[in-house]
């Protein structure tokens, strides 16, 4: 019998099939500290972001044969030590593309109205005329450059939309040279479009391009300090749905601060989850409390895509 303890949770549909299989799973929370001994009766830990899978949790997984992220990026998770275990490690990099790439489009056009100010002014009883004549500076993304920097899935889903609203596309990436981007209208099949995208170097992308949006892994220093931040378009937007520390935020804080950065669109942070308060009520950002790949849709993508690999690995051996 294979036992898994969800301790972030799983979403119904990923349950179920989990469960179909004859599975037992365990979504009852075990708190971090207690996890190293807790683990030791489970074959399979699946989490999101919120619970750290460190060395000492998994030198306390005497059966763990897999440690499932359901999310992306395996910053929370000591791969390599699970690896040398010969415990595998899985995560979900097609599930929640598309939600992500739609939150970065979120916040470019929030930010090229200035949304957030309207929203946050307007509702503490701001002068609505005075108002609607300073927000009347907003401007059309259609001809703006976008540049993408990590063009994988997620990258590739914003390129897809950035094309389908008249932007110019741009992109950087270190094992990416070209990607094939495909649209399609609406449900109507015939209606397809294909578009090559080469990838260009990232001082080129970042000098370039009106808007900016990062969907990397962490690097465990900054991509984008003061300096970087200097080559840039002045007015530029940025924004950040990858990973914090992309972006340095004290440098970001000063380039919004002088105008050289029209704007930041946030949904991760250095510090989460306390991130920098000047930040969050900077009247140039916009922020969300890292949603990227929340929506009912992609959790439901995630679960199942976990479920499917589990299942995959173990097979009938139940």
């Amino acid at each position: 019998m294979v036992n898994i303890l969800a301790n972030d949770g799983i979403h119904p549909d990923g349950l179920l099939l989990l469960e179909e299989a004859n599975y037992v799973v365990n979504e009852e929370k075990v708190a971090q500290e207690d996890l190293p001994s807790a683990i030791a009766d489970y074959d399979v830990l699946i989490v999101r972001s919120a619970t750290k899978v460190t060395k000492a949790v998994i030198d306390g997984g005497k059966k763990l044969k897999i440690i499932a992220r359901g999310g992306v990026g395996l910053d929370n998770i000591d791969v390599e030590y699970a690896q040398s275990k010969g415990i595998q490690v899985f995560n979900t990099p097609k599930a929640s593309s598309r939600a992500v790439a739609e939150l970065a489009a979120a916040h470019i056009f929030t930010l090229s109205r200035m949304l957030q100010r309207s929203n946050r002014e307007l509702a503490v009883g701001g002068d609505f005329k005075k108002l609607k004549k300073e927000f009347e500076s907003g401007y059309q993304i259609k001809g703006k450059t976008l540049g993408i920097v990590g063009f994988g899935r997620i990258g590739q889903e914003l390129a897809k939309i950035g094309l389908g609203v008249g932007m110019r596309v741009r992109a950087h990436d270190p094992f990416v040279t070209e990607a094939e981007v495909g649209l399609q209208v609406g449900d109507y099949e015939n209606l397809r479009l294909c578009v090559k995208i080469a990838t260009e170097s990232l001082e080129k992308v970042l000098r370039e391009s009106d808007i900016i949006s990062f969907h990397i892994p962490g690097i465990g220093k900054p991509l984008v300090g003061a300096a970087e931040l200097e080559r840039m378009k002045t007015g530029a937007i940025l924004i950040n749905t990858a990973r914090g520390g992309v972006i340095d935020e004290m440098a970001l804080l000063n380039a919004l601060n002088s105008g050289k950065i029209g704007g930041a669109g946030l949904d991760v942070f250095e510090n989460e989850p306390t991130p920098m308060e000047a930040l969050l009520r900077h009247p140039r950002v916009s922020c969300s409390p890292h949603i990227g790949a929340s929506t009912m849709e992609a959790q439901a993508y995630i679960g199942m895509e976990l479920a499917d690999k589990i299942i995959g690995f173990f097979g009938d051996d139940k």
